[in-house]
């Protein structure tokens, strides 16, 4: 009894949770104009020429335990992520006069927003990953070198469809009308 159960995967880890944290850059202006003429001098850059106004990233690293089974098939046994999400904001350097500060507060509450929606893909991401993982073996691979392989191909998939929930949702958030959009230009008017 003791023997089969000692076989049997981990089961998932549902209780991780991720780290979260708000990294910030620093712009200059006392206008919504000016600010936003700021972000568009020192937002992060996404290639070579292309500045945002914010930006998500992150690290993900896993505690995986590969074993050979009885049978001759390679299993993860283990499966544990660590994942470091961050959140890059633009923070104002000056004090803001009391019109340009409400309109300022309302703009960065939204671009977390947007940003943190991001996060909820990586979040989903990990899950995925963890779910199709756990208990993952390949048949006649007593050395576990092709689980590797195949596992990295699953992987591939799986983060190809988060970047294009990505794309997807930034396409309709900066669409004419589209939330960002109208973000900035409540911003530039400082409404």
């Amino acid at each position: 009894m003791a023997l089969c159960i000692a076989f049997l995967p981990m089961p998932a880890y549902a209780d991780w949770q991720p780290v979260e944290i708000i990294k910030t850059y620093a712009i200059t202006g006392t206008s919504g104009a000016e600010l936003y003429d700021s972000i568009g001098e020192r937002g992060p850059l996404l290639g070579p020429k292309v500045r945002a106004i914010a930006h998500t990233d992150f690290k993900l690293t896993w505690t995986r335990k590969y074993e050979p089974q009885p049978d001759g098939a390679c299993m993860i046994t283990v499966n544990i992520p660590k994942v470091i999400i961050t959140y890059t904001l633009p923070k104002p350097s000056a004090q803001l006069p009391a019109s340009t500060r409400r309109s300022w507060q309302k703009f960065i509450a939204g671009v977390e927003a947007h940003e943190r929606v991001h996060g909820g893909f990586i979040k989903d991401m990990v899950k995925e990953i963890e779910t199709m993982s756990v208990g993952f073996s390949v048949p006649d691979d007593p050395k576990c070198s092709r689980i590797r392989v195949e596992l990295t191909k699953r992987l591939g998939e799986i983060s190809k469809k988060e970047r294009q929930r990505n794309v997807d949702f930034d396409k309709v958030e900066f669409s004419d009308g589209g939330n960002l959009q109208q973000l900035v230009l409540k911003l530039v008017r400082e409404e």
